[in-house]
Formats: C-alpha cells, structure tokens, sequence
C-alpha cells in the first residue's frame, strides 16, 4: 500500500509531522517498507546566466548561448529569442524537463547543425503569462547569486510505502490507515463528506428507466 502524507491528512486530522507519522506506522504494526522521493514537474526548471552568445553558422535568426547553470562548465544553448544577450538571468530547462505549456520533453538535439542542451524559457512557455516575443529575464539584484539555483519552490512528494499483511485487509484503504492512527492517538478522523441525493429527481429516473425497459 502506498500512501503520501497529503493523501493522509484527508482523512486524519493530525499535527504529526511526516517522520512521527512514519515511528507511529510502525507502532501500530503497519511495516514502512521504504519512502520514495518524487520530484515535482518544475524541479528541473533553474536559474540560469547567459555569458557569451555568438550567430548561427546556418541561420541569420538563431544565437549560439555559452550558458551558465552553476556547474563548472557551461552549457551550449541555440536560442531564436531577440533579447538572448550576454549577461542576461533567465531560466534554463535541460535535457528531460518536460515544458509546461506542451508537455514536451527536451532532448538533446542538433539545431543547423549546432547541438543544443536544454533550453533557455520564455514566460509563455512555462505558463506564467502570455509573453512569448522573448526568453524570461531575471532581475540580477535578486537574482546574481542564484544561478543554479530551482526557479520554481521545490514540490518533492514522499511517497510511504506500507507492507500490509494478509490478517490487516482493512489497512487496504487510506481510510484504514486513517482510523487506525486515530485509534492510535495520532490524530482525530475526519468525517467522510456526504452528498445529499435529490429523492424527488431520483424517483423520477428510476420511473423513467422503468418505462423505458
């Protein structure tokens, strides 16, 4: 069974951090087996300075970028942006990121030629506005000394991975797992929100389906 502590907190109100409520898991006889970290979809998008940029060999409106993203060798970007210059902060998605408007993945990939790594974003491009005429600029003040740095706050999710034993099927369920800690005295459980149903609608569908069968 695998739960995140988000999903749990549906169900359990709790002031249990994610490691308490790993310790009280394990008390009540729920076996963690390991916890997995996922990344989230914006994790690969960082701050970034372009330091030199040079023509295209084949193509009057292409720049070849010498981009640094706080490694210790730059990365070779073509970009097509007007304002892609030397000295600017944007934002770079590498090689794997997924772009937000799209959702396609960058690979590496010859462009005229040039191998480009990753891309250099514009604001339309990661869904932060309409603004597409040119890459993101970055304000250096706040900026300068980020570059490598995630642009997006992190959105890494644990993911709690539980060994359920044949005599506790009813820890199948994240409700489970819920009523057990609260039993436990780790937290109170919540109530289940219930939707009234319209009875007046209801008879008449059900006279409906009978006429109609």
């Amino acid at each position: 069974m695998k739960i995140t502590t988000n999903w749990l907190k549906e169900h359990l109100d709790t002031k249990l951090n994610e490691n308490q409520i790993i310790d009280k898991l394990t008390n009540i006889g729920l076996e963690v087996e390991g916890v997995d970290t996922q990344s989230g979809a914006l994790d690969s998008f960082i701050v970034a300075k372009i330091l030199k940029t040079e023509k295209h060999p084949d193509a009057d409106r292409l720049r070849v970028c010498d981009v640094d993203i706080g490694s210790d060798d730059p990365v070779k970007v073509v970009c097509g942006a007007p304002n892609a210059k030397e000295g600017l902060l944007t934002i770079y998605a590498p090689p794997g990121a997924v772009m937000p408007k799209n959702q396609m993945k960058l690979v590496i990939s010859k462009i005229r030629g040039v191998t480009s790594y990753g891309m250099l974003c514009s604001e339309s491009e990661l869904n932060l506005s309409n603004e597409s005429d040119g890459i993101k600029e970055l304000l250096p003040k706040k900026y300068e000394k980020e570059i490598g740095a995630n642009y997006f706050p992190k959105s890494n999710i644990n993911v709690i991975d539980i060994s359920v034993t044949p005599n506790r099927a009813d820890c199948l369920g994240i409700r489970g797992i819920a009523r057990d800690l609260a039993t436990a005295g780790s937290g109170k459980l919540k109530k289940l929100k219930t939707e009234k149903l319209n009875q007046k609608n209801n008879q008449k569908m059900l006279l409906n389906h009978l006429y109609h069968t």
